[in-house]
Formats: structure tokens, sequence, C-alpha cells
């Protein structure tokens, strides 16, 4: 039997991997493109004048539910690869009402950002839906303020959840004050605010990731950053225009083989032209707290966002916590980092993160109750986790809950437990990294 087993079932995969054989983890690693970058890159692409090239795409189930939603819009995008997609634009304003209804998949990045394009398309009609864990996703912290501009929007549960109707209407600007940190209210909001006369303004209690405002940029849109108080504005009704975009590697992909490359004994591994923009990169930050050997090498920029090649050695890691305004960097990585605190020494708290709690699935309570059953002395808290590292794992039967995040999670944990772990329903990576296991296999030495 292999390192790492993948075994096809009837209605899912169950992932085996058996630790026992594993002497170390070398090797480079390529890492499937960013995904915030890549839904991006076609929505802005599908909206601006003319055409727009996206090198790197992700090809991972996400990005596929945009194209899908865009096509079904009248948008012309080329078959999906790595190397080369086209996307003809349509210009702002100007998306075709749908034949049929837009899915999202399990896309909370699909459905929320483009609610706020949906929203301003005046004399136009449009239900959006998604799989079933979609479904129960809170979308009224996007409806809100898309009503307080003006958005006529209906769903299940007083407008919270999808399926939601939308008719678009001519919107009003607003300077919205959101209660959360989050880049997806921020990003639907500033794409609605493309279709209004005047400024939008959206201000967040902690800097959020700013992919939406370096991309709407370099498209042409009047973007306005205030840093001090964590504004940004967008100004109306602006020409964009269609770029050629090099989508750099996603941290968030980097972030497992960095823990593995840290946790695991006598390991190396270099992952090649990662994106470091600073508002992902609190990872590195934690992790190279907790005392792993991170190094940063070859730095530059591609198409205005930064990048790196990322050297990982096998290091002893300490406890440490992760709280405030750091989170909002890291808020997708906490399911890899609380991996990490299970081999660090001493106890590691994690707060602040209920956002954890609204994702592709309560990722708080399932990462609890599986590092649980693996062994680990996790302790789950209203808003985040108590890990007391030193106890090691041992091998059994684990549910990733359809969720990419935690099935990969947990195949990294695994690989340090002393007998081999069963992942059920481990096809949930495909979602953000159809090559995960692959890659994983081809970097376990025996």
């Amino acid at each position: 039997m292999s390192i790492v087993t993948l075994n096809p079932l009837q209605s899912h995969q169950d992932l085996v991997i058996d630790p026992g054989k594993i002497t170390g983890l070398r090797g480079k690693i390529t890492i499937p493109g960013d995904k915030s970058i890549s839904h991006r890159s076609l929505m802005l692409g599908a909206i601006a004048e003319g055409e727009t090239v996206i090198h790197g795409l992700l090809l991972g189930e996400d990005p596929r539910s945009t194209a899908s939603c865009f096509r079904a819009m009248g948008v012309e995008i080329s078959q999906l690869n790595s190397e080369k997609v086209i996307v003809k634009g349509r210009g702002l304003g100007n998306l075709e009402e749908p034949l049929e209804i837009l899915d999202a998949g399990n896309s909370g990045t699909t459905i929320r950002l483009m609610l706020g394009l949906l929203a301003g398309h005046q004399d136009r009609f449009f239900v959006v839906t998604g799989d079933a864990s979609l479904r129960s996703r809170p979308m009224s912290r996007v409806v809100k303020p898309l009503k307080e501009m003006g958005a006529q929007i209906w769903g299940r549960k007083a407008n919270s959840l999808a399926p939601l109707a939308v008719s678009g209407e001519s919107l009003q600007p607003i300077h919205y004050y959101s209660p959360v940190a989050s880049a997806q209210v921020k990003s639907c909001l500033l794409l609605a605010g493309l279709l209004t006369e005047g400024k939008t303004t959206i201000t967040e209690p902690a800097l959020s990731r700013d992919h939406s405002e370096r991309m709407l940029r370099a498209f042409g849109a009047n973007i306005e950053v205030d840093g001090e108080t964590n504004s940004v504005t967008v100004t109306g009704y602006p020409t964009l225009t269609g770029q050629t975009v090099i989508v750099p590697g996603d941290i968030s992909s980097a972030a497992f083989w960095l823990v593995a490359g840290a946790i695991v004994p006598n390991s190396e591994l270099l992952i090649e032209n990662v994106g470091i923009n600073p508002t992902r990169t609190g990872v590195l930050q934690v992790l190279q707290a907790m005392g792993a050997d991170i190094t940063l090498e070859n730095q530059r920029v591609v198409t205005g966002e930064p990048v790196a090649d990322l050297r990982v050695k096998s290091s002893p890691l300490q406890a440490t916590t992760i709280a405030g305004e750091i989170i909002p960097r890291l808020i997708d990585e906490i399911p890899i980092l609380a991996v990490a605190a299970v081999f660090a020494q001493g106890t590691t708290i994690i707060k602040d993160a209920e956002e954890l709690r609204v994702k592709e699935s309560d990722r708080l309570t399932v990462m609890a109750t599986q590092l649980d059953r693996l062994g680990a002395k996790v302790r789950e808290l209203p808003d985040g986790l108590e890990i007391t590292g030193g106890t090691g794992l041992f091998g059994t039967e684990v549910d990733s809950f359809t969720d990419h995040r935690i099935a990969m999670s947990l195949a990294i944990a695994a690989l340090n437990s002393r007998q081999p772990t069963t992942i059920h329903r481990a096809e949930a990576a495909g979602i953000s990294y159809p090559d995960f296991f692959s890659t994983l296999q081809q970097i376990c030495q025996e």
C-alpha cells in the first residue's frame, strides 16, 4: 500500500494515509492559482471593455462556478485551463438576463460578489442559488447593505438564505460601516458601487484582503483607500478596460505545505510562486512566531501582486495566541494552523474567529471534533479553539464534512499520527486544490 491512497466509493472518496512509511517530505511544489484573484479576474473581465487574458487561473470547482454563471449571462469565456483563459467583456452594466437559474455551487465568493453586480443591472431579473451547503450560509451580510443602496432582493428566511431573486434597480451610493472585516462584503459593495452615480465607501473594523481594490484599480476604476480608517471608496461608472492577469499561487493552499514541512521530521519543501499580499500573510507571521523555519526567496511583483518562493524546513514549534486584527488576514488558514498547534509545545489560543462558523462547515466545531478523534487535546471556544500541543496523534477515521480546507488539514495532521488514518469525503479538496492528493504523494519520502 502506498503512503497516500484515494479509494473511490459509490457516493464519495476516502483518503487513507499511512504515516509509518514516511521518512520526511521533500521537493518543489507549484500550487494552484489564488482562488480570490481567480474569481475576481473572471468577474472584472466579464464587465470590462475588450478582452481579458488570464494566466494561472485556479481550475477548482469554485472558479468554474463563477465562469458558468457569467457564461449564462452572455459573457464569452474560453475553455478554462491554467495556461490561458480569454474573457470577452461585455462592458459595465451589460450582463444579459439569464434564461436559467444561476448556480454558484459551493462558492460563497461567487454568490456574494455577483449579487453586487446583479443588483444594479436595471430592468433585468436574476435568480441565484447553490448547493446544500451554500444554501445554508448567511447572505444577509451583503443583502442588507445592498438594500440600503436600493436593491430589490428576495430570499428564504427574511432574505437571508439562497435561493435569492434579484430585480435590477438604479442604485444609490452609501457609506457602509461593516460590522465584520469581510473581503466578500467589501467586494460586493465595491462592485455594486460601480453602477451608482457617486462614491460608495465601505469602512471595516479591521483590514480585510484587498485583491478587489488592487484589481479594480488595474482595470481602470477610481479607488481611494484610507488605511487609517480601514475605508475604501469607489466612484461609479468608470471605464473598465480588459487586462492581462497573471494569477499567483494561493497562499491559502501553500499554508498546508508550510505546516506539513514544519511538523514532519526531516522535511524541506520549496513552494514556488506564492502570492504574499500583505493582507493575506497572517499565516506566515503566525508560523514564524511559532518557530517555523520559513524563508522567503526570489521576492518580486507580478501584475500588482507581491510574489515569492517559500522554503520551509522541519523545526520544533511553540504555542502562540492568534486573535484580534490578524484574524481577517488568516481566516481561511485557521484549520491548518490548528493542526500546527497540535504539534507545538504549550497551549495555543485562537480567538475572535466566530466567522469560521458560517464557512463551508462550522470549522470550529468540525476541527475540534475531528482533531479530538485523532487524540489531540482541543477545547472549543465560542469564537475559537484552545489546543494543548505535544500529546501526539493516533490514526482513526475522520470526516471532512465536505469542506475542502478540513479535508486537507486532516490529511496533513495524519502525516504525523502513529497509525493510518482514513478521511471520509476527501474529494472535497478539489474545490480549491484539484491536485492536492497527487502532490502529497509526490513529496512523501519512504
